[in-house]
């Protein structure tokens, strides 16, 4: 029998567990996420910059589709260059479809050595899927067929999920996914195939609901950013965090907003022991400290 969210994990205040350990006295993680998606023109679009007239979705939806493409085409590269400069290899959140659809942008992540996790086939809620165990399979294997390598990690499309979808990630291979957002800390949540490592991905240092459903200025979103890196820093002195930062190549790699992702990572540089890693580089370190505090 599937279980509701609340029932697959216990309880667990912060304060009472087992503090972990960064290798090398390390304070915080920063856990960079982009996210590359295929918006299917025939369907109404996952995001709207410009509202239909009247308020009525009208098909095609030119452009609010010609919107995201512009990511693709233009603001992923902007994202590419500031990455490849500061030697950081992000997370890539990624629709299996990509793959066949863009598939030079997905080489060319794929050659930058990012890791590619899995972000269902297509950009639509998990709740619409007629199917969803077939989806997540064909998700999983068209992309262990692009990289060579099999995701070990998964975030549902605007983190949705059915009270099945964990059991059916765990079937596929998934070890680890984001669509817990409840902690500082990696938990373990129950499922029909074993436990399944969240890790702690962010709401509102994303940059869809901070600039397009909020509506706030880029500055704003750099200043969260920065004030949330600054107060995971402090409390790395009891206790090392993890902070995730989430992208959109139609949002911030836009000309006027690549500059305020710029300044995060410059506000992040001055400062020493910060460990820039991907998701299965996360799950690896919480595995192994967690064994090791006898958690």
């Amino acid at each position: 029998m599937t279980m509701i969210p609340r029932d697959r994990a216990d309880f667990s205040a912060i304060v009472d567990r087992p503090a972990l350990k960064l290798p090398g006295g390390a304070k915080v993680i920063v856990w960079t996420i982009v996210n590359l998606e295929v918006w299917d023109i025939a369907r109404p679009m996952a995001r709207q910059v410009l509202p239909a007239p009247t308020g009525v979705p009208l098909l095609p939806d030119v452009p609010n589709w010609a919107w995201h493409e512009y990511g693709m085409r233009v603001g992923f590269w902007r994202f590419k260059k500031l990455y490849d400069s500061l030697g950081i290899k992000p997370t890539l959140s990624i629709n299996a479809r990509v793959t066949v659809d863009y598939p030079r942008v997905a080489q060319a992540c794929l050659d930058a050595g990012w890791e590619f996790m899995g972000h269902a086939y297509e950009q639509m809620p998990i709740h619409k899927v007629e199917d969803q165990k077939a989806m997540i399979e064909r998700s999983m294997d068209t992309l262990e067929k692009f990289t060579g390598k099999r995701p070990v990690g998964w975030l549902g499309p605007g983190l949705t999920q059915t009270c099945e979808t964990p059991d059916l990630l765990t079937a596929a291979g998934v070890k680890y996914i984001g669509d817990f957002p409840y902690d500082d800390e990696p938990t373990e949540i129950r499922t029909a195939h074993g436990p399944l490592v969240t890790l702690p991905y962010t709401v509102e240092n994303n940059d869809i609901p901070m600039m397009i459903v909020q509506h706030h200025e880029a500055a704003y979103w750099t200043r969260k950013c920065c004030d949330t890196f600054d107060r995971y820093y402090q409390e790395a002195a009891e206790r090392p965090k993890i902070m995730a930062i989430a992208i959109h190549p139609y949002i911030s790699g836009q000309p006027f907003r690549i500059g305020y992702l710029e300044k995060v990572y410059e506000h992040i540089a001055r400062h020493s022991g910060v460990l820039h890693w991907n998701g299965e580089q996360i799950l690896q370190w919480y595995q192994g400290a967690r064994a090791g505090s006898g958690a």
